[in-house]
């Protein structure tokens, strides 16, 4: 019996592996650039976080979440997505006693949700996500958008487009959410079943409905910026004013609600018409959530973050670029057992100063051990027969230059560096 992966699952193979490594890199550093720290949470937490705070009525809590009981009958689910746990994190760790207000932390690993599988978005896919938690300012507002557009720019996407829009406080959302259902009142006959039930619990979601997005009344809804309060019209303006100031150009876009419960006041996507990702896609996004902190029982604590998909960001990075990258330092080619046995010897030496190596251990001749180098990008080939072993030498090809040498066993590291520092920079 054959057994593969479940359906919406990859893996993730040797040659694919190095260019998540690349990228978890970059993202790393962009974020220590941020002062922003790593969070590691469970990959799967207690159902009714997730249900209270991403929303019953979204379509990742009602559709889409893996969600089973375990022995004890409790209801777990694998996380849909990284803000729910980190906001249960900072208020089981007491996050929000600690000496700075704003804590910043940002998290890079798998999400699950039930997803019909396509190219780009599977069942188990990873996110990298940023969270700026403990102070309400557009200053912050600002700050996290300014980092996930460094995050797009440094990966070398064109044609980046940063949409705004704000949902405003409490009170212009009660407001707005009042707008909404005398809007769609009279053509709830019309919509389908999951946009009659959110009428009630949430109209805000009908705007986000795939199946009705393209039904008039979509067209023609009420817009949230002309419900804000004065307080958050205040909010939204000074984000723009910050946005101008750093010449970074954005688009107010009315329809953007995206789409977990918990936003309020700044939302954003960045959207790409890059070919690598094709016209119009929508790379990542996020937004202010004041109220989530007190939603799960924490104390009240404003909130703003964002999250990638990093599947789409991969497709970003050039492939060109990693061909001639990440070779090994030297590939060791032994000829006959008693040169096998030394070769162990110079691996172990040369990998405890800092130098990538492998060996042959298939017994190959060298017309195969050099095509392995070939294969590994090596920049040298270390030969070692009978003759090198009695004399105590090795035969050393730098694969770049073709020069080759003889050289003493105790005289390898030396030949190795020098010739890395006369030219060819050792990473």
């Amino acid at each position: 019996m054959g057994y593969s992966a479940p359906r919406g699952t990859v893996d993730i193979l040797p040659g694919q592996s190095e260019k998540w490594i690349k990228l978890e890199q970059l993202l790393r550093t962009i974020a220590a650039n941020y002062n922003v720290k790593e969070m590691r949470t469970p990959i799967f937490e207690h159902a009714e976080l997730f249900n209270r705070a991403v929303g019953d009525t979204s379509d990742v809590v009602s559709k889409e979440m893996y969600t089973f009981q375990d022995k004890k009958g409790r209801y777990i689910s694998l996380r849909p997505e990284g803000t729910a746990g980190i906001a249960r994190a900072y208020v089981e760790n007491k996050m929000y006693g600690l000496p700075e207000k704003l804590q910043k932390v940002y998290y890079m690993g798998p999400m699950f949700r039930y997803e019909r599988p396509q190219n780009g978005r599977q069942r188990q896919f990873h996110q990298f996500g940023v969270e700026m938690l403990g102070v309400e300012s557009p200053y912050v507002d600002v700050e996290c958008m300014l980092m996930a557009v460094t995050v797009v720019e440094a990966l070398g996407l064109q044609n980046i487009t940063l949409h705004i829009n704000s949902l405003g406080d409490n009170e212009s959302r009660d407001a707005y959410r009042e707008a909404l259902k005398d809007h769609f009142r009279d053509h709830l006959d019309e919509l389908c079943g999951d946009c009659k039930a959110r009428f009630e619990k949430n109209p805000l979601r009908i705007l986000d409905c795939k199946v009705d997005a393209k039904h008039p009344a979509m067209k023609t809804a009420p817009k949230t910026i002309d419900y804000l309060s004065e307080s958050a019209k205040n909010h939204f303006d000074k984000v723009c004013s910050l946005l101008d100031d750093l010449e970074i150009d954005y688009v107010i876009d009315t329809n953007l609600v995206r789409g977990l419960d918990y936003y309020s006041h700044t939302v954003f996507e960045i959207i790409s018409d890059d070919p690598k990702l094709g016209a119009g896609a929508t790379v990542g996004g996020g937004g202010r959530y004041n109220g989530l902190i007190e939603e799960i029982g924490g104390p009240a604590t404003p909130g703003v973050g964002f999250a990638f998909g990093m599947e789409r960001l991969l497709l970003a990075l050039d492939d060109e670029e990693d061909e001639d990258e990440d070779g090994l330092d030297c590939y060791i080619m032994p000829l006959g057992e008693e040169a096998k046995d030394l070769a162990m010897q110079i691996i172990a030496m040369l990998r405890a100063n800092g130098f990538t190596c492998e060996m042959d251990h298939v017994s190959r001749g060298l017309k195969g051990q050099f095509k392995s180098a070939d294969r590994f990008n090596a920049h040298f080939s270390i030969i070692l027969g009978e003759e090198e072993v009695k004399n105590e030498v090795v035969n050393i090809k730098c694969n770049h230059d073709k020069e080759q040498e003889v050289v003493p066993l105790e005289n390898i590291l030396a030949h190795i560096e020098n010739h890395l520092s006369g030219g060819h920079e050792h990473e």
